[in-house]
């Protein structure tokens, strides 16, 4: 079979830092390629929820970890100064040792940009914005030499970005919208991450970027395809069929169908079928959240019965 990339998200809603260290230490240990957490200040669902910030967070994990990349999913391009987010980023990646992706998108939650002070634009908007931002983190990264960037909404006067990241970051760009997001992906991303909420409609948006990649005279094949999947791992099928009902109850749309053709549900062979279909559309890379009440189980069952067929 064709090998995988598996990543984990760790806890970062309702949790205090010692249960998302631990979880870092399990799932690196478990052998997973990545760790992820989702650049929000505020939790999606409530402002009152805690959450820990995103940068900080991937900070304290690259201290403790030796191996796994770690990823945003996703940075708001707008919702901080862009030029500080470059030297950020490029200092995490140092205490890493060259294990950062950049995911970066255009951003929604329009109350965490406007509390904290950062003017909420537009959609249009904001995808330029997220386009003149890679720009600049680039040359940020590439250039000894001081960079000056005047974009329409990003600027940067002779900033220096020093040390640089310790290897090329990879660009991940999250996002499903076909005419400017995906072409945008076309254009300047490494990766591209689909949202659960598309899982379903992951063979069309991977049509959708071929078709940009023609356009722009890109090889499809450079770019990397992950999706952002729940997975409901179960010991027997009798097992697996409550499990999906109560997935659809509490998370609704917002992590996927997790009944769908594609939904990654079910023993570990009916797991191993749906990433193999994933893998058939082109997509190898999987941001996963597993479910369950105690996550650790069913990662430890994933990683033992599901990851060495792909390996």
């Amino acid at each position: 079979m064709t090998k995988a990339h598996f990543g984990v998200t760790i806890p970062q809603i309702k949790r205090p830092w010692a249960a998302t260290r631990d979880s870092a230490h399990l799932f690196e240990q478990l052998g997973y390629d990545s760790l992820w957490v989702c650049d929000h200040l505020y939790g999606p669902q409530a402002k009152q929820l805690p959450i820990l910030e995103a940068w900080s967070l991937i900070a304290a994990v690259a201290a403790i970890t030796d191996r796994v990349e770690l990823g945003t999913l996703v940075t708001p391009a707008g919702m901080r100064n862009q030029a500080q987010l470059g030297k950020t980023i490029a200092s995490i990646d140092n205490i890493a040792g060259g294990r950062v992706i950049a995911g970066l998108g255009a951003g929604w939650m329009q109350s965490e940009f406007e509390d904290f002070g950062v003017p909420f634009l537009g959609v249009n908007a904001r995808l330029r914005q997220l386009r003149e931002t890679i720009d600049l983190l680039v040359q940020m990264w590439r250039d000894e030499a001081p960079v000056t960037f005047q974009g329409e909404f990003v600027q940067a006067n002779e900033v220096v970005c020093q040390p640089p990241p310790a290897r090329k970051v990879p660009i991940l760009i999250g996002g499903a919208g076909e005419k400017v997001t995906l072409k945008l992906v076309a254009e300047k991303a490494d990766m591209w991450n689909n949202l659960a909420g598309h899982q379903d409609n992951l063979a069309h948006k991977v049509d959708v970027l071929k078709a940009h990649c023609d356009v722009v005279g890109r090889h499809f094949d450079d770019i990397t395809i992950s999706q952002q999947c729940l997975v409901t791992i179960a010991r027997t099928a009798e097992e697996a069929g409550p499990m999906a009902d109560s997935a659809q109850r509490i998370f609704g749309g917002h992590m996927g169908n997790p009944k769908g053709e594609l939904a990654i549900t079910g023993t570990a062979e009916q797991c191993c079928e749906a990433i193999q279909k994933h893998i058939n559309l082109g997509c190898t890379m999987f941001v996963m959240e597993f479910f369950g009440k105690d996550t650790r189980e069913p990662a430890q069952q994933f990683a033992e019965e599901v990851v060495p067929e792909f390996s």
